[in-house]
């Protein structure tokens, strides 16, 4: 993988205004849930397609709506990151994000019309960040100036983190030990971190803490064990300091909710919200949809 990948550009600007791990989900009290805690789920289907649908906290689940259609080449595309959001005149929105088409990295940026599942033409930009993205890589996020990857390599698993600018991505850094993680989320974006919830092979649940700049990350231990089923997992802001947590388990389609305190290792309250009657397709790569300006205050 190379160090330093080509320009984002004007995609990248869009989008973004060392602990080591020890190897049906746990359920903890916490507070009422509000109803009106929700997540606006998207996925990459195996056709390049683009899907939407509303995970509210009660749990329940809007109709899966599919569009815009054939974004990507059949069965290519994967490990898309969150989308960015912004209502345009007279009416729609422009999303930008990024996702995996084959070994190659780039940004997606388009304009829906007033359906939201049709793109205005003329709009639709992919933009070639850069290669090296095999199978190794797990996951992929931006948050604000930084990019991260989890990379499961041959003897040590890494988080990888990027500065994204204008001018490319610099500054490459990792940080190993991360080998039993399995998925992980971002939930806080701090001044000077930014936070993801980690899941290991051997069920356990973690805050992995990054630094923005210089240092190392901070690992805490949430939970010991049970939460090893989910291939997947999504955040959503709830409240003003906690999270709604998405679980997908890709082995029997479903997907389970979670209301979680602001993160504080092994204090942290998590109630589980039960699980949401609709069907995850385990071809399917999963991201969130985000209102641009709102960030994560989970930790």
């Amino acid at each position: 993988m190379t160090k330093n990948r080509r320009a984002l550009g004007a995609i990248a600007t869009g989008v973004l205004a060392a602990g080591t791990l020890v190897s049906t989900p746990a359920t903890a009290s916490t507070t009422s849930p509000s109803a009106v805690c929700s997540m606006r789920l998207g996925s990459i289907t195996p056709s390049g397609d683009h899907t939407q649908q509303t995970i509210t906290a009660t749990p329940s689940a809007g109709a899966r709506q599919v569009g815009p259609k054939d974004l990507y080449p059949d069965g290519k595309a994967h490990l898309p990151t969150a989308v960015r959001t912004e209502l345009v005149v007279p009416a729609g929105e422009e999303r930008t994000g990024l996702a995996v088409v084959g070994v190659q990295l780039y940004g997606t940026s388009y304009i829906t019309d007033g359906t939201g599942t049709a793109i205005v033409p003329g709009t639709l930009k992919q933009t070639l960040v850069g290669g090296g993205w095999d199978d190794l890589h797990k996951y992929v996020e931006l948050s604000r100036s930084n990019a991260y990857s989890l990379i499961n390599q041959f003897t040590d698993g890494l988080i990888a983190r990027w500065t994204v600018t204008s001018s490319g991505w610099k500054y490459y850094t990792t940080f190993g030990g991360f080998k039993a993680v399995k998925t992980m989320t971002l939930i806080g974006q701090g001044s000077t971190y930014d936070t993801f919830l980690a899941t290991t092979y051997g069920g356990a649940l973690y805050t992995v803490k990054v630094p923005t700049g210089s240092g190392k990350p901070v690992v805490t231990k949430v939970r010991t064990s049970t939460w090893q089923s989910f291939e997947t997992l999504i955040a959503e802001k709830c409240g003003n300091y906690g999270t709604l947590l998405l679980g997908i388990d890709k082995d029997t389609g479903s997907g389970y909710l979670y209301a979680v305190g602001h993160a504080n290792g092994a204090a942290t309250v998590i109630k589980g919200l039960g699980n949401v009657p609709t069907t995850f397709p385990a071809t399917d790569s999963y991201f969130r949809y985000y209102t641009a300006g709102v960030n994560l205050t989970g930790a």
